[in-house]
């Protein structure tokens, strides 16, 4: 289980990140986070190339707001820093592979 990160990069580095990058938006208190951390680890064990980063988030954190977060958890699936997929509070692991997939699969 990857730990929640309450310093994250800027929006400007996430936005020049190449390859596959999956954001995911919440606290490690949050009920709805811990319920959904064993979808979101299945996804990311089957899918190692997808670089994970968990943010903690809340009122003043920059990112979470520049991505429009407002519930948690929120997943953003980004490649070469642009957003291709969205899951909040996911209750089913197809649609995070779904997702994954997306950005994975792009050239």
């Amino acid at each position: 289980m990857t730990d929640w990160t309450n310093s994250p990069p800027d929006r400007e580095q996430i936005d020049a990140t190449r390859g596959p990058l999956l954001l995911e938006f919440g606290t490690p208190w949050c009920g709805h986070c811990r319920a959904a951390q064993h979808l979101i680890d299945a996804v990311i064990a089957e899918r190692p190339e997808l670089v994970y980063l968990k943010v903690e988030d809340g009122p003043g954190r920059r990112l979470g707001r520049s991505f429009g977060v407002k519930l948690w958890p929120t997943l953003v699936f980004l490649r070469d820093g642009k957003e291709l997929a969205r899951e909040v509070r996911p209750r089913d692991v197809s649609l995070l592979r779904v997702a994954a997939s997306k950005v994975l699969s792009q050239t």
